[in-house]
């Protein structure tokens, strides 16, 4: 007897305007995902119940469907990425089962069909966030949007294709909104990533009472990974748990969250006061930069991530772009010298040092941008009784808690346990660890103590090209370098005592994304493994 062939078929279905009030989206806006359960019931289906599959019925104006694949077209371990004219989903297959969801990351639009499937969440090429395949939740950061799902029952229901990204629903605060108020149950000290992940997780965990954020920019939080946060104008008493302000205004508090992340290091230059000169901390810095370096000279002082950005971005605006650095090579600490000189072969522009600039040789400038590195923005934390390490970090246990009950910190001012390194407390200053940090300390104060559970994921673009990096490398003793590092194609593993602590890439994803797998699964790299040039072993373990 020959068994007919099972079709997948895919289902959009079209938004209803009417819905109850309960299934409303934090937007207040109706959720197309209110017949969505928790856990994926509703999202998978095995080959097995293909027959016994429920379909449920609709009204023919209420969904459209289309044949995207037969059920063995797909292998175990596969995704495919299909269209249905009015929009895009991600179908999985693993173990079995069927899964849709949103086929590009919220964060950037990275397209997860290129990225790693593994163990129930498919991880984004790019920049390494991840999400679980049967609810699209978000399980590891950047971003702070999850996937859409669609139903699975042998038709895949999809909807609003449009739709890229998913808000979890949140609590809705239940105290009395008073600006004038000088209580807060939670204090946020600080919005960048940190805090605003914090305050997203206590609301998404249920918390309805007050939260207040603190700021001196006056912008609400955005992505801002070249930007420097400050926030410093404030005293803080922890023995009665009130923070005053700068204008005289004193806001009590149960627990308190600090994420001011960092400040520019000091640079003692000449013309301080002139209004040609930039440390890139605000949008206005930004837009004033590309302004006024329009067809005219421009110097970038440090040779940072974000001072090579700068110069990477104004290549192909300003008339001239020479970098200052004291180092021949940028990059060479973190990434190693062979990297650090492909990189700093990519742009055309002259590079000038510290000897020519001793010499006397004078750098024409319209604008000059200043990144020679950043510190942690904790001065207004000394005599608080908050502790803090000879640089001006703040040490804090696993749920991100101070020396002081209720007192939590994350984000770029702290030093962590990491796992990565057996606990050793390290400061790693990444945006992605950020949202990690202000996540993991929101739980910490709901009372449900969580434990990191990352692996340190960094990106930067310029020239026109993507590095990735994952693990953390500082301390390396040798780079495994597979591909073309001149032709900017490589991958290039850190190690120390024989074991790849960390991985970084150009042109060549999504491995540093299944790097961030295998080493975030708990399993050992040895620098034997990727000394062959073999990669097999790691696309295997990257699709398990």
């Amino acid at each position: 007897m020959v068994c007919p062939a099972v079709e997948v078929k895919v289902e959009l279905t079209l938004l209803e305007k009417d819905k109850e009030a309960d299934v409303m989206s934090p937007n207040g806006k109706t959720s197309p995902f209110s017949d969505c359960r928790p856990n994926g019931a509703l999202g998978h289906c095995s080959d097995e119940d293909a027959a016994a599959a429920p379909l449920r019925l609709y009204k023919p104006r209420d969904y459209v469907e289309a044949s995207v694949c037969h059920v063995k077209d797909m292998e175990n371990g596969q995704m495919r990425e299909v269209d249905l004219g009015s929009g895009r989903a991600l179908l999985i297959k693993e173990h079995g089962e069927f899964s849709a969801i949103g086929h590009k990351c919220p964060h950037y639009g990275a397209p997860l069909v290129k990225g790693v499937l593994s163990k129930g969440h498919v991880r984004c090429p790019w920049h390494g966030a991840c999400f679980n395949i049967a609810t699209g939740d978000i399980e590891d950061f950047p971003g702070l949007d999850s996937l859409p799902t669609f139903q699975v029952t042998f038709l895949v229901r999809f909807a609003d294709l449009q739709s890229q990204k998913r808000s979890k629903a949140m609590a809705r605060c239940s105290a009395v909104i008073n600006s004038s108020t000088g209580f807060s149950h939670i204090l946020i000290v600080g919005s960048g990533p940190a805090g605003l992940v914090c305050a997203e997780t206590l609301r998404q965990e249920g918390f309805t009472d007050r939260i207040v954020m603190c700021t001196m920019d006056k912008y609400p939080p955005y992505d801002r990974p070249k930007l420097s946060k400050v926030c410093t104008e404030i005293q803080m008493d922890v023995k009665v748990k009130a923070v005053t302000f700068q204008d005289g205004s004193r806001m009590e508090y149960r627990r308190l969250f600090i994420a001011t992340g960092s400040k520019p290091k000091p640079l003692n230059y000449k013309g301080q006061d002139v209004r040609n000169v930039f440390h890139l901390r605000t949008p206005e810095d930004a837009n004033n930069v590309a302004r006024l370096a329009n067809n005219k000279n421009a110097v970038i002082v440090g040779t940072s991530f974000v001072g090579m950005e700068v110069a990477a971005a104004l290549t192909d605006k300003a008339h001239s772009v020479s970098i200052i650095g004291i180092e021949a090579v940028p990059f060479r600490k973190a990434l190693g010298e062979k990297v650090g000189k492909a990189i700093m072969k990519v742009g055309t522009r002259p590079w000038e040092n510290e000897v020519v600039l001793k010499s006397g040789k004078v750098l024409r400038a319209d604008v000059c941008i200043i990144g020679t590195g950043s510190g942690p923005a904790t001065g207004f934390l000394k005599q608080s009784g908050v502790h803090m390490d000879s640089k001006g970090f703040v040490p804090v246990n696993k749920t991100m808690q101070t020396n002081i009950d209720g007192v939590y910190a994350g984000g770029d001012i702290v030093t962590f346990p990491f796992p990565g390194r057996s606990n050793k407390k390290v400061n790693i200053p990444h945006w992605q660890m950020a949202h990690v940090h202000g996540r993991v300390a929101a739980l910490g104060m709901m009372g449900r103590p969580t434990e990191i559970k990352t692996v340190p994921y960094f990106w930067s673009a310029m020239f026109g090209k993507s590095l990735r990096y994952a693990g953390y490398g500082e301390g390396f003793d040798d780079v495994v370098i597979q591909g073309d590092v001149d032709e900017l194609k490589f991958v290039a593993f850190y190690t120390r005592s024989e074991e790849v602590v960390a991985v970084a890439s150009m042109n060549y994803d999504p491995i540093v994304s299944r790097v961030a797998e295998v080493l975030g699964s708990g399993k050992t790299i040895r620098k034997r493994d990727v000394e062959t040039g073999d990669m097999s072993w790691l696309i295997d373990k990257g699709s398990q």
